[in-house]
């Protein structure tokens, strides 16, 4: 398919905006928000995209238009002035690109809590509480309305001052669909009741909004137009609300969503992970297109271009939201429009980008390091001055980025691998069927390094005599980690880890009691295996819950299968000891919080997860040969200057460890590892 034809890049006319394709990031909150502001780094975050040929791009998810509306993962604050010359300079720099700007308006309702930002009292059409945030709103009254509505049009005029091309109105788990829903609305006065009294409250925003800001500025709405539960608004209510809506005139277009969020098991399939099916709603937008006969923009796991193409080809969209894919891939319009649709990097459906925002204030990409960091860490990796060899030891995701990215500076590279593949501890997460599209994120990686010629050797179990052999003056270690097991009174020579679990190597055989101290992906992947294996098992952690280290989108698949395999969870408890017991084990279970207290399982077998212990053998005998002796001016580093001082500068070579050589962390620290060290060097 040529450019010319392809229907991803084919333009859309929106009133008077002319969108240049097909493709956008719709509204989403990556937390890089400063008190409320977009500041620079939220800035760079959206210009890159504009950078990579994207259409249209939406802040804010959402931008908060009252006091009563406190941020509940750092949403911008639109109800203050200061917001528009940080948008207007935002709008500004992706407009150079060609790029359009919107921003996501919203009052949050009771999809937040009491005790953030000025500590008002959380509001909702009926006292109502939503389980993910569990604050126990009051009932809205007559002067709540009043002055939220007015915080909307205000809003709204501030967003138009700052020179945005039009704003969307979020009715998506938030007050103004609260008001639509029979789950949250049980009111018995002109907001409640009909369909036309839980429209009152939207109509009375969007009419005060097109009041502020003229009929010329595009207003759209994101909506669920389905909430898919017995409780909650109807597919029939939903779709005659789009109807309304795009019949009233008060809107230009309809972004779709099909689902409720009230709760993490619901939110998870309106924005499903991986294991789950792709673009499960595409068709119902679709079908809600051909209901209104309006322009529909729509995006949930869209997360391929094949797909992307398909849904404005076959009509079901306007303009194609792949918000998630392009953190993973800022640049997905340029390199289509290049004809290097196979070098997009993917969106493997991992989600710790959402996840991330929860658990440590900031989305970031599993495997793209450069998202969120635009300012010290280009995506664009620059060309060195002085082009080195380097040897890379290990072609786990550390090595093969450390790898990818000297190459793409210019260095001559050779990559040792021990094992006969590629992928590290990739390798044995796949084998959990759920978790299959991670895969990608090695495939994509040995793609571009055959693009780049960079060759790997396989079956090399490196000594310093093969790395001296290449005569590199750069050695990266990324040598990953052998897993471990926690510190046992007694029984370390019974118990299974959860690699071999994984790897198939050691089959369940229950009963089986599961303790997993390292609290993330690994044992709770192990214990998915066992559970579906059909062998009765208890799952036990010393934390308060179980897997911290994990967050809430990617927590609901797993607990889905422990539910429904009957898996037992007990938190608050250290497996202290393991010992024989006929042709069965017995495993001696404590308490962090009493030493009196004890408890025995007989089980047939105890698996165990508690991270790695770092493979540095062969980067302990290259230290005092190296130009650095191993050390890192960790100031530099940060500072993004060369972070390799000389301590020995007749040595040959420099030397740096990354990934779980280091230490038992993640694939996103390993890959920022290898990408932040080797764009220096």
């Amino acid at each position: 398919m040529s450019v010319s034809n392809d229907p991803l890049l084919q333009p859309f006319q929106l009133k008077h905006l002319t969108l240049k394709n097909r493709l956008m990031s719709t509204a989403h909150e990556p937390a890089y928000s400063q008190d409320g502001m977009p500041t620079d780094r939220y800035r760079l975050y959206h210009v890159e995209k504009a950078k990579g040929g994207i259409a249209l791009t939406m802040t804010a998810g959402s931008a908060i238009v009252s006091h009563d509306s406190p941020p509940a993962f750092g949403n911008l604050q639109a109800y203050r002035d200061e917001i528009v010359p940080w948008l207007k300079k935002l709008a500004d720099d992706c407009h150079e690109h060609g790029t359009a700007v919107m921003i996501q308006l919203t009052h949050l309702g009771r999809r937040t809590g009491w005790n953030k930002g000025a500590w008002l009292p959380v509001l909702a059409p009926s006292s109502v509480r939503e389980p993910a945030h569990r604050a126990f709103p009051k009932e809205i009254e007559d002067w709540d309305i009043e002055r939220i509505v007015r915080d909307y049009a205000d809003a709204a005029a501030r967003m138009q001052a700052a020179g945005l091309d039009g704003i969307e109105i979020e009715a998506y788990g938030h007050l103004m669909d609260q008001f639509w829903s029979p789950a949250t609305n049980r009111r018995d006065d002109a907001f409640g009741g009909s369909l036309e009294n839980r429209m009152r409250f939207s109509n009375l925003v969007l009419d005060a909004v097109r009041k502020a800001v003229g009929p010329d500025f595009i207003v759209g709405i994101r909506m669920v137009a389905d909430e898919d539960w017995s409780e909650g608004l109807t597919r029939e209510d939903g779709v005659e609300i789009a109807r309304r809506l795009a019949n009233s005139g008060r809107i230009d277009f309809l972004n779709i969503i099909r689902g409720h969020i009230d709760s993490d098991a619901a939110l998870n399939e309106v924005i499903p992970i991986q294991g789950m099916r792709a673009s499960p709603h595409l068709d119902f937008a679709g079908e809600v297109r051909t209901a209104t006969r309006f322009p529909v923009f729509h995006a949930a796991r869209i997360a391929d271009v094949a797909t992307a193409r398909h849904a404005i080809a076959e009509g079901k969209l306007d303009m194609v939201g792949m918000t998630r894919a392009h953190i993973a891939d800022p640049h997905i319009a340029a390199k289509v429009m290049r004809g290097e649709e196979g070098r997009v990097r993917p969106c493997v459906g991992a989600t710790y980008c959402l996840d991330r925002i929860y658990e440590g204030g900031e989305a970031l990409c599993i495997h793209n390091a450069s998202t969120g960091r635009e300012a010290e860490m280009p995506h664009q990796v620059a060309v060195a001055q002085i082009p080195r060899r380097a040897v890379v030891v290990g072609a786990g995701p550390a090595g093969l980025e450390a790898a990818r990215v000297l190459a793409e500076r210019g260095h001559t590279v050779t990559v040792l691998e021990a094992t006969g593949e590629a992928g590290g501890q990739i390798n044995l997460l796949v084998r959990n069927p759920r978790r299959r599209e991670m895969i990608g994120i090695v495939d994509w990686r040995l793609a571009e390094l055959e693009r780049l010629g960079v060759g790997i050797r396989y079956g090399v179990y490196a000594e310093v005599e093969d790395v001296l052999s290449e005569e590199p003056d750069l050695v990266v270690i990324a040598t990953g980690g052998f897993a471990q097991s926690p510190p046992l009174e007694e029984g370390d020579d019974l118990v299974t880890s959860s690699w071999d679990i994984l790897a198939g190597t050691v089959k369940p055989s229950g009963p089986v009691l599961l303790f997993d101290d390292a609290g993330s992906h690994a044992g709770m992947s192990a214990a998915e295996v066992i559970a579906r294996s059909g062998a009765e098992l208890e799952l036990v952690s010393p934390e308060r819950f179980f897997a911290p280290e994990m967050g809430g989108m990617n927590h609901v698949p797993y607990a889905r299968a422990f539910a429904e395999a009957g898996v037992r969870v007990t938190i608050n408890t250290r497996l202290k000891s393991v010992r024989r017991d006929g042709n069965g084990l017995v495993a001696v279970l404590g308490s962090d919080f009493s030493t009196s207290v004890t408890e025995e399982r007989r089980v047939s077998q105890v698996v165990v997860e508690h991270g790695t212990a770092a493979n540095a053998d062969l980067y302990l005998a290259l230290k005092a040969l190296s130009r650095n002796r191993g050390a890192v001016d960790y100031p530099a580093l940060i500072e993004r200057r060369q972070p390799l001082p000389s301590k020995h500068p007749a040595a040959a070579f420099d030397l740096v460890r990354i990934g779980d050589a280091v230490a038992s962390r993640n694939i996103h620290a390993a890959i920022y590892d290898a990408a932040r060290y080797c764009s220096l060097l």
